[in-house]
């Protein structure tokens, strides 16, 4: 399965729960995660999406370790399966 296929998923689970899942794009500050997770009641995230079983750049993993600083969840997301579960952890976050 290609990253963008689990892009694709995610964004459409996303959508289903009646949440946006916008690209993130960051003009100056490379290695950002690929989507942001948003839902109502201000409950947010990132996710970085992967092919199974590849690993973050250490420029991603910086970036991930940044945003966890600041508070935030940042999923890796490299299946389908971990899509719900990802989901369910923001939503009642």
């Amino acid at each position: 399965m290609l990253e963008k296929q689990i892009e694709r998923k995610l964004v459409t689970a996303v959508r289903m729960r009646g949440g946006m899942c916008p690209k993130w794009v960051s003009p100056g500050l490379d290695g950002v995660p690929d989507r942001v997770i948003l839902f109502p009641g201000g409950r947010a995230a990132f996710a970085e999406t992967k092919a199974p079983g590849k690993k973050l750049r250490p420029l991603q993993a910086k970036r991930k370790a940044q945003l966890e600083g600041l508070g935030f969840r940042v999923f890796v997301i490299d299946s389908p399966e971990q899509i719900e579960g990802a989901l369910d952890a923001v939503q009642t976050s």
